[in-house]
């Protein structure tokens, strides 16, 4: 008796959302409150003033989210202020807390996916692994995929959820 793998021969191609994981070493935190008076209020020339001081040299290649965490009030152009210091040495920047920096950098690396070597395929999007894969990632990769394969699927090949077919 010959045993088959029919999961094998199913053609099924497995697509792994931890290999479009975004490192989180790279990511950092810019926190307003480190400029502001008494970390509370923003006096404008105060603020000008050390942000030129600032040594924007470590944020060289790093992906930033620009917050404030304490309960003040920030004028709008505060964060296009930092946002213009930043620009020159970071690689990504949000005014939006960790979380959005981070859906921003899943939504970026599964942009790239050359979809088209999916089209007319039967792929299932791997449930289970080490890392954390947001919501946003499946919604993001379902978006891309669904107007190319022939079938997409949630799980492992073994046993998966059907999400479309064509």
């Amino acid at each position: 008796m010959t045993i088959v793998n029919r999961v094998a021969e199913s053609g099924i191609i497995t697509l792994n959302l931890e290999d479009f994981y975004p490192s989180p070493d790279n990511c950092v935190v810019f926190d307003l409150k480190n400029f502001l008076f008494r970390e509370l209020i923003l006096k404008e020339k105060d603020f000008r003033e050390a942000l030129k001081q600032h040594d924007w040299t470590q944020y060289a290649q790093k992906h930033v989210a620009i917050v404030c965490s304490t309960d003040a009030v920030i004028q709008l152009w505060a964060y296009m202020l930092v946002t213009g210091y930043l620009q020159a040495h970071a690689a990504t920047i949000v005014a939006a807390p960790m979380q959005v920096l981070q859906d921003t950098l899943w939504l970026r690396n599964l942009s790239a996916i050359d979809t088209e070597q999916y089209r007319d395929k039967r792929v299932v999007i791997k449930g289970c692994g080490d890392k954390p894969v947001p919501p946003i990632a499946y919604a993001e990769i379902s978006r891309l995929l669904r107007p190319v394969v022939k079938s997409l699927m949630y799980g492992e090949p073994c046993s998966t959820v059907p999400i479309y077919k064509n």
